[in-house]
């Protein structure tokens, strides 16, 4: 089965519009440097010389994977459900930056190993109780990958539906910075060595031992390595298959794709081999510094708005990188003209 997404190429008849608004406030010629550059994104990808920021919503997909029975994994597989409830609870790191910039967050259940009871801000949407070893045999049938790919746009149409125009894309799942680092080998070419890290705090040794489980995991399972839907069905997790839908379904929609660090981004890959034209609505927030990320970056030929050594997770490079964004808007919507400043124009 095929997976469509009506993603079209942003329109670049207001690039030139826009640079000359931008060149002709009360400023020296491109001395705000990127802030100009994503000004001029954001107004191409609304088609607008006035662009505004609805709504922002971060979508923080939980799963667990059948994988971290290998050890792969300093923490427990209990972690992720316990990240959850904090999450719920408003403990967490993304809650606190959340706040702070007026995001909305959504916690969405994709594939935990626990039952949850019902809350606000939680979406039960869980296909199954974690993937499976992917050492074993593939994590989950493709029936499942699709079943999630499909929730996760539905739930990305309902915030559209609701006034949002910009998504940032979180997650949650012990186990799935090994799921990522396979991904990203698979799809990008790039040794398997070096898309490994330490993840949750592995100690050197037990990142090696982690390589040769995850090598031995691709010798286990042949695949289409140009079929994206086999690559993540045999490898990813239920989250990783969510965020795609909800990335996919965001680009069609044309709304703002508020890319994070590591886990986030190996999804991408998979989203952008369904259709390349996805990274027109990309913004990247931040380099993660978790092992392999800079050569996801160096694959998409990304700038990242931040370089903080951050590497958590949850969407927090992008909800730190939000106001950002924002500036960038104020500034072609709000900045007076040197006309209207009555300043000599300079540079």
């Amino acid at each position: 089965m095929r997976i469509n997404f009506d993603i079209r190429p942003i329109s670049s008849h207001l690039a030139e519009p826009l640079q000359q608004k931008l060149d002709s406030g009360a400023k020296i010629v491109s001395s705000l440097g990127m802030l100009e550059e994503l000004a001029l994104k954001i107004g191409c990808i609304q088609n607008s010389l006035t662009p505004s920021l609805n709504k922002p919503t971060i979508l923080l997909f939980a799963g667990d994977h059948g994988i971290v029975e290998e050890g792969v994994s300093p923490s427990p597989q209990e972690v992720t459900y316990q990240m959850v409830m904090n999450f719920l609870h408003g403990g967490a790191a993304i809650n606190v930056f959340t706040n702070q910039h007026n995001i909305d967050l959504k916690i969405i259940d994709a594939g935990v190993n626990y039952d949850f009871y019902s809350h606000p801000n939680l979406i039960k949407a869980k296909i199954a109780r974690g993937t499976r070893n992917f050492l074993i045999g593939p994590a989950m049938i493709q029936e499942q990958c699709i079943h999630a790919i499909a929730i996760a746009a539905d739930i990305t149409e309902n915030i559209h539906k609701k006034g949002c125009n910009i998504v940032g894309f979180g997650e949650m799942g012990i186990g799935n910075t090994s799921a990522s680092s396979v991904l990203m080998n698979i799809i990008s070419g790039v040794h398997l060595e070096k898309c490994v890290g330490k993840g949750g705090g592995l100690s050197e040794s037990s990142v090696e031992q982690k390589i040769e489980i995850l090598t031995q995991a691709i010798a286990n399972n042949p695949i289409d390595k140009e079929d994206p839907l086999e690559i993540l069905s045999t490898f990813g997790g239920f989250e990783h298959a969510m965020i795609v839908g909800a990335m996919l379904k965001a680009a069609e929609l044309g709304m703002i794709l508020l890319i994070d660090g590591f886990i986030a981004a190996s999804a991408l890959m998979i989203a952008h081999k369904f259709n390349p034209n996805i990274l027109d609505y990309c913004i990247f927030a931040h380099l993660s510094s978790e092992k392999g990320h800079d050569l996801m970056l160096k694959y998409f030929d990304a700038k990242p708005l931040l370089d903080l050594r951050m590497h958590l997770g949850e969407g927090t490079g992008a909800a730190v990188a939000y106001p950002i964004l924002k500036s960038a808007v104020n500034l072609l919507n709000e900045m007076a003209t040197f006309e209207q400043a009555k300043v000599i124009r300079v540079g």
